[in-house]
């Protein structure tokens, strides 16, 4: 079997198991792990956005918890100020981000290294206060909580997230929407220019490429992720808080894309997949879980310098059967010797 098709086969058997969590987790260990295991899918788009950055463009962010907070916050005021219904209010949380996305990254991607990264966490700490100071808006400190509003009602039927399998299904919906999106871009020239970038930008220039623009695209369609990830949060917790927007978020969603592996386009998922589940399971059995966390996160960091994806290709080329190339011809389409 090629390398190509074990990817393909590993792909399908973590989409049917995805799609059977509902059922087989409350049989395996508990119902609550469902719950879990939505999580993980949202703040893996958390990571993701920050995986576009770093990984693909070469811009080390942590201010991706803004956007993230946008998102959240762009639903709670929706629903519970506005009074709009569930697709205005989601529109509303996304065109936030994107747009603050935008707005920020004007400035931002103009610097590059430590600048840019110091920049991000300042746009990040100014809407964290602005936010807790704002509270007849956002809540304060108390954040601001809403009531579901229904996806879709028609007459006295209504098909609400307030049924767990709905909203279950929902996440994973949007989530494999934003991952499609994302992998249909990084195949597009675009991506080639983003790649492009991140190896060399003084060579990028020369070619004709437009550096800045190219950086703005990416910050701005990284923005437009966590901003979805920030408003799928909202609709799952009901609620939007300041604290999701303070920079030890984004902290942790640069250290989920780097276990997973920088550079690859499902690394976040298997990064925060993992930071979580050990999370959830450590702290039950020791109260300073964290150090063990951290120990874990070393000990990869050091085995695994290209991220648990990294690790996963680098044992599915040892395994592979290799691939056969393509016939040659020569130029009157015979075959070569």
């Amino acid at each position: 079997m090629t390398a190509a098709a074990i990817n393909r086969l590993g792909l399908v058997v973590v989409a049917l198991l995805t799609l059977a969590a509902p059922w087989f987790l409350p049989l395996l260990v508990d119902g609550f792990w469902v719950d879990i295991y939505a999580e993980m899918l949202i703040w893996s788009l958390l990571a993701a956005s920050v995986n576009l950055l770093f990984g693909y463009v070469g811009l080390l962010s942590f201010g991706q918890a803004l956007f993230f907070g946008m998102g959240m916050y762009g639903v709670a005021i929706g629903v519970a100020k506005l009074g709009l219904g569930f697709w205005p209010a989601f529109g509303l949380g996304v065109v936030m981000a994107t747009a603050m996305a935008l707005v920020a990254g004007a400035l931002a991607v103009r610097l590059t290294w430590h600048y840019f990264a110091i920049i991000t966490v300042v746009f990040s700490l100014i809407f964290y206060f602005a936010a807790l100071s704002w509270k007849p808006l956002t809540g304060g400190d108390d954040g601001l909580s809403f009531t579901m509003p229904p996806i879709v009602s028609i007459g006295e039927w209504e098909l609400s997230l307030t049924d767990p399998t709905v909203q279950y299904y929902f996440i994973i919906a949007i989530v494999g929407v934003c991952y499609a999106l994302m992998g249909v871009i990084l195949k597009s020239p675009l991506g080639a220019a983003f790649r492009a970038v991140k190896e060399n930008d003084h060579r990028a220039a020369l070619i004709g490429l437009n550096v800045y623009l190219i950086r703005l695209t990416a910050f701005v369609i990284a923005g437009f992720i966590a901003g979805t990830a920030g408003a799928l949060f909202a609709f799952f917790g009901r609620y939007a808080s300041a604290s999701y927007m303070f920079y030890h978020v984004s902290g942790e969603a640069v250290v989920w894309a780097i276990i997973g592996g920088a550079g690859t386009l499902l690394g976040p998922v298997v990064g925060t997949s993992l930071l979580i589940v050990l999370r959830e399971e450590l702290s039950h059995a020791w109260e300073h879980y964290l150090i063990l966390v951290g120990i874990i996160v070393i000990l990869v960091v050091i085995f695994a310098p290209k991220g648990l994806g990294g690790l996963w290709q680098a044992l599915v080329r040892r395994i592979a059967r290799p691939e056969t190339p393509p016939p040659s011809t020569d130029a009157k389409g015979e075959d070569l010797p």
